[in-house]
């Protein structure tokens, strides 16, 4: 076995992974840049995750081989970082990678000076050259040739780059004028990327892009506009129909590798998890189709079961690769814990497998599309996805819909059954703020709209979890990352605004006011941390940490939404639901501060869109002032959250309480004992309603009932 090296002390599991590489991989530390200066070495750092596919395929083929390990370190001080823990290595330094290539991904392999600037870049590296790279120790020799004998090449390629990405950083110049072009020029962007047949946008491969669903349905309920909405519900039906969902156990996997969504990275994410959440739930609140309700209620019950602690952290993320047997644990491969061989299929379902064929299209070659498994991962197998409808099996078995359908559910349970039996993929145990924070908004909106308490119920001891473990109140240091009884890493911006996000869905869902109290608390320390008084917009990182050698305005929304993005909208609605005027000036300086790339680029900045929405279009302020096991207050609160009002901030309190509460219900709601409502609009409110009739046509703007 193995000498450990440095990684083994780590709690990160991607770091855990490569603790007994014979590569002798420092984490990123003082100990290491000391090492690289005092030896006089660049360094190789190497950024991936536990759940990346080609980060295990790169550990065997280049890191687990000792030849090759022997020149790594004999060559170079390597350093080892978890890209999840470390985003902020991690943005500075794919920053660099997009830069030198044009394009980013994991693993992320760059090299570096003893004082951590970049002079070269690349993804995967196979051990010998092949798919047009070079092969690694060809690269590495190459590179520490270019060390020794061109230092002063290398040392004016890595202070050009830093100095190129923090150029690009400042060159985002403040803007005055706001409006509703930039709203309409981001969904014609849209629109001309829509694939009309498969849904989503763009080929393959494909990502679900939760931000850019979110702007849709703004764009949809703020102009009307129908071909938003359709763009909406043609790709969340095409991503269930799919491969990229877990027929047998719920979940999205990370992204589909080509356009028909059917053949999947086989990861599975907590982000996507939350935040498709929301988009099947809003369009749940748009259609009133149970449906996609139930694709809600489907990925919450695998979130439950599979991703929550015992102590109500939400774990990270499950392996795309798994063992292909019980017998075979070394060998691994993606997808392995998903696939089928129809033979298998046949044994199992006996008389019903020609139906279940069927409808999934299951057959001896396999069913991945031509060319979308390059490596032959899937030969023979199968992936399962919807390819007939209930109604297409009816016709061609001559059973009812509803026949078909059990048979269907009564297939899925054996198979469940059947795949308990194999070894189940890694899982990234690691519960980091900010992800946490997405989901915990989720079960909130979920609760409201489906009205389930286990939700609540998840929300809030998962909010309780992160207060209690990562936030030291005293201090007022919010921490990044929880495993195995220790929370480390500062937060970053993510951490803040993801967290605070969730502390008021959590507190719009209870109307409990600790949680709004706590989002304040954590408004204050975000504004005073990451906020930049001088042109608006927000740091990623606090600045404290001298190693990260840039301090980034992330702007682009990709499978997650942005600090920046998130932060903005949060301070808009707490300006609306508190009257903080000076938050929502910060915000408003934020998004003049984004609008130049948001003119270059809508597209790339959806999220950042719907906080320009929220600006531009105050929202509706709704107060419920009553008893909440009152019966008209309660058919209130029912009617407003089953339908979509993205722009609204919502108080449900007693009378009594209103005086001392820190809402704008202190200045609103008079003393009585009658329910009332109450909407203001506009810097206007209307007339009080006591009755849930005139409620409802106030809220759908069939009613003026102006003051």
């Amino acid at each position: 076995m193995n000498i450990p090296n440095k990684l083994v002390s780590e709690k990160s599991p991607y770091l855990q992974q490569h603790a007994y590489n014979p590569v002798e991989w420092y984490p990123w530390s003082e100990e290491a840049f000391q090492k690289a200066k005092i030896e006089d070495k660049p360094i190789f750092l190497s950024i991936g995750y536990s759940t990346c596919y080609w980060c295990h395929v790169m550990e065997r083929e280049v890191f687990e081989v000792e030849a090759i390990a022997k020149e790594m370190n004999r060559m170079y001080v390597n350093i080892k970082v978890d890209r999840e823990e470390r985003p902020d290595i991690d943005r500075v330094y794919m920053s660099a990678l997009q830069a030198m290539t044009g394009s980013g991904g994991w693993p992320m392999s760059m090299f570096l000076t003893p004082d951590l600037k970049p002079f070269y870049g690349a993804t995967y590296v196979p051990p010998t050259s092949k798919y047009g790279m070079p092969g690694f120790v060809e690269l590495i020799t190459q590179l520490n040739d270019a060390w020794k004998t061109q230092r002063d090449e290398v040392l004016d390629s890595g202070n050009k780059i830093i100095e190129h990405i923090s150029n690009v950083s400042d060159s985002i110049k403040a803007s005055e004028e706001l409006n509703n072009e930039l709203l309409l020029k981001g969904a014609e962007q849209f629109k001309n990327g829509f694939d009309e047949e498969y849904g989503g946008f763009g080929g393959a491969p494909k990502f679900p892009r939760p931000p850019g669903i979110n702007f849709l349905l703004r764009i949809f309920y703020r102009f009307s506009d129908k071909e938003s909405l359709q763009m909406v519900i043609r790709t969340l039906l095409q991503m269930e129909k799919g491969g990229m969902y877990d027929h047998l156990g719920g979940g999205f996997h990370r992204y589909s590798v080509d356009r028909y969504w059917r053949v999947p990275h086989f990861e599975k994410m907590l982000y996507d998890q939350a935040q498709l959440t929301v988009n099947y739930l809003e369009v749940y609140q748009i259609t009133g189709d149970k449906y996609f309700a139930g694709v809600t209620e489907d990925i919450l019950d695998y979130v439950t079961r599979i991703m929550t602690s015992p102590e109500g952290g939400f774990y990270s993320a499950e392996d795309a690769e798994s063992a292909i047997s019980k017998n075979n644990l070394n060998e691994k491969e993606e997808g392995a814990f998903y696939i089928w061989s129809k033979t298998e299929i046949d044994k199992l379902l006996g008389k019903n497998a020609e139906l279940f064929n069927y409808y999934f299209y299951i057959n001896e070659y396999g069913n991945a599309p031509k060319g979308s498994d390059p490596h032959g991962v899937f030969k023979d197998k199968n992936i399962l996805f919807k390819a007939h409808s209930l109604s297409e099996t009816s016709n061609k078995f001559k059973l009812s819909t509803d026949e078909i359908n059990n048979i269907i559910e009564e297939s899925c349970r054996i198979l469940i059954n059947e795949r308990k039996k194999r070894p189940l993929p890694l899982k990234d145990d690691k519960i980091l703020t900010s992800w946490n924070g997405l989901m915990i908004s989720a079960f909130s909106k979920a609760y409201t709209v489906l009205n389930k308490t286990e939700y609540l119920e998840a929300a809030v001891k998962a909010s309780e979890f992160i207060w209690i473990n990562l936030y030291n109140p005293e201090s007022k240091t919010l921490l990044h990352r929880w495993r195995e009884g220790e929370a480390k890493i500062e937060a970053m911006l993510d951490d803040f605004a993801f967290y605070i996000q969730a502390l008021i869905d959590l507190y719009e869902a209870t109307f409990n006011e600790l949680y709004l109290n706590r989002a304040l608390e954590l408004s204050e320390i975000m504004i005073n941390d990451f906020y930049d008084n001088v042109e608006g917009g927000f740091f990623d990182t606090s600045g404290k940490d001298r190693s990260i050698l840039l301090r980034t305005k992330e702007d682009y929304d990709s499978a997650e939404p942005t600090g920046n993005s998130i932060a903005i909208i949060n301070l808009l609605r707490l300006a609306a639901l508190c009257g903080k005027n000076e938050w929502y000036a910060h915000a408003e300086k934020s998004l003049k501060f984004f609008k130049g790339k948001l003119q270059k680029m809508p597209y790339a900045m959806p999220q950042m869109l719907t906080a320009i929405d929220w600006y531009l279009h105050k929202p509706k302020q709704i107060i419920i002032a009553g008893n909440i096991n009152d019966e008209i207050a309660n058919n209130m609160k029912q009617e407003l959250f089953r339908r979509y009002i993205p722009d609204k901030v919502t108080v449900i309190i007693s009378p009594q309480d209103s005086v001392n509460s820190v809402t704008f219900a202190r200045q609103v709601v008079h003393n009585t004992n009658e329910t009332k409502a109450y909407i203001c609009e506009n810097y206007s409110c209307k007339l009080p309603v006591d009755n849930t009739k005139d409620f409802v046509d106030i809220i759908e703007g069939t009613k003026n009932n102006s003051n």
